[in-house]
């Protein structure tokens, strides 16, 4: 259970920050730029589910928000450490579902897609996009700390999930904003 009595302790006034076995790195660290990334990617989750308004899937999101703040202890806390709390394959499974369920009703893609629409669905869009910066930033931090895989799968689905999402609800108001390749040439 976390417990915070106090928001500033100074410890991080000379831009280091502490991990959750109790380390210290640079609040410039790859790990930090992964975790802020996640943090920034939770933002823009709850700004899609605000505009929203309780309508569906801002249930689906909110449970993947939960997760996204677990994926953050995740990456603060290097592996090796005995029970960390710690992303399982199975997550990245239930989105596979979930993405699966709501393709089921979508029609196939016949071009890009405009990320656009109702303030809903271009929040979800956003939300995809900061979550592949994210995947970025975690990819970056594999490569020269290692994280756990499963993490890294999780990401990688959460932005398709997203990106389906998104036209799944766009498909109950008018469809997708499809791409125009070269429409604007002759202007």
């Amino acid at each position: 259970m976390v417990k915070l009595n106090k928001i500033y302790t100074r410890t991080g006034d000379q831009g280091g920050t502490g991990l959750v076995d109790g380390s210290r790195v640079s609040k410039s660290s790859a790990r930090m730029a992964a975790i802020g990334e996640v943090d920034e990617a939770n933002s823009a989750l709850g700004a899609a589910i605000a505009a929203l308004g309780g309508r569906d899937p801002a249930s689906a999101l909110r449970l993947i928000q939960n997760e996204l703040f677990d994926l953050g202890a995740d990456l603060a806390t290097p592996e090796g450490i005995d029970g960390a709390l710690r992303i399982l394959p199975s997550q990245a499974d239930r989105l596979e579902r979930e993405i699966d369920a709501m393709n089921a009703e979508l029609p196939a893609l016949t071009s890009f897609i405009l990320p656009g629409g109702s303030m809903a669905v271009a929040l979800l869009h956003q939300a995809r996009c900061v979550v592949r910066r994210a995947e970025r930033a975690a990819v970056a931090l594999n490569e020269s700390d290692g994280i756990n895989p499963a993490a890294l799968a999780y990401l990688n689905r959460l932005s398709d999930h997203l990106f389906v999402a998104a036209r799944n609800l766009a498909a109950g108001e008018g469809g997708d904003i499809l791409w125009q390749p070269g429409a604007t040439r002759g202007a």
